[in-house]
């Protein structure tokens, strides 16, 4: 097996033509950008890339300029050493990224382990957007045994030679693709599907998602988030099995008294939300922003 290669993997890469490689915190990023007006940043989630945003990026282009990055070890982004795959690690390397892009980002966009990263860059003063909207976000630790096996398997996994390409290796077969995003609550057509199967198929991405995994610790989250400021939307699907539908409500317990947030439920859908109905998140998308941080900048919106 052989690691993906823009030029041969690429080539039909979704919105390709929005593509380009940046070199920012020494790494080489795969980032794309379209659109024009406020910037918003799309931060995806663990084991996915920027053609998570395929259906809900053109459309937020429409009134926004947009950025989209392959987070570090997946698809076509460099790895880092491994203790940069932590959420502190990786929020620092997105603020080079940033700083580098020379954007002024005013709305963050986060799925899943991506919401954490998000929250954390806000948390540390990386980033100030005028909001932050999660997407079936991933603020806390696994529950249960789960909870208790899996970053110690995480970490031997990614410690031990062979591992991700045995792990690719055993993605193969389509199938075991499909079980994977059926077991996440979503349904997705034939060509998201084969564009999960390109990537776990990757040793070198398979790799840097579970480094990635080996080294996340989410249990300070629970303690910072009680000092957020930044008005917060939360988007849930009902039908998430990978990020429990109640913990939005757990993070809107913990914000302070003075910071504005909603949660907003779509009902059946799973934890890839943004890919089944990327049409229905831009409306409630839009609603959520407009509603919470009341801008010149949002006008016109909808």
């Amino acid at each position: 097996m052989t690691s993906l290669q823009w030029e041969r993997d690429g080539r039909d890469w979704p919105q390709r033509d929005a593509s380009r490689f940046v070199q920012a915190g020494g790494l080489r990023w795969h980032v794309q950008q379209m659109g024009q007006g406020p910037v918003v940043l799309l931060l995806h989630g663990t084991g996915a890339s920027t053609h998570s945003w395929r259906g809900l990026m053109p459309l937020l282009a429409r009134q926004f300029t947009v950025v989209a990055m392959d987070l570090p070890g997946h698809a076509f982004t460099d790895t880092p050493p491994s203790a940069q795959l932590s959420l502190t690690g990786m929020a620092r390397l997105i603020a080079a990224l940033v700083e580098v892009l020379a954007i002024e980002v005013e709305l963050v966009v986060g799925h899943s382990a991506g919401a954490a990263i998000g929250a954390r860059m806000l948390l540390d003063g990386q980033l100030a957007p005028r909001a932050l909207v999660s997407i079936n976000g991933a603020f806390f630790p696994l529950g249960g045994v789960a909870g208790l096996l899996f970053p110690p398997v995480a970490r031997l996994m990614a410690a031990t030679p062979f591992a991700s390409r045995l792990f690719a290796r055993s993605a193969a077969d389509r199938r075991a693709v499909e079980k994977l995003i059926q077991g996440t609550g979503s349904t997705l057509d034939a060509h998201g599907i084969e564009l999960y199967g390109r990537l776990v198929r990757d040793p070198q991405h398979a790799a840097g998602a579970l480094g990635m995994m080996a080294q996340w610790d989410l249990r300070p989250m629970a303690r910072d988030l009680t000092r957020l400021t930044t008005p917060l939307a939360l988007l849930v699907g009902a039908n998430d099995r990978a990020v429990p539908p109640g913990d939005a409500q757990r993070v809107r317990a913990l914000l302070p008294a003075a910071t504005p947030s909603t949660l907003d439920v779509l009902a059946g859908a799973g934890h890839l939300v943004h890919e089944e109905r990327p049409a229905e998140v831009m409306t409630r998308l839009l609603a959520s922003v407009t509603g919470l941080a009341p801008s010149p900048l949002w006008g016109g919106l909808g």
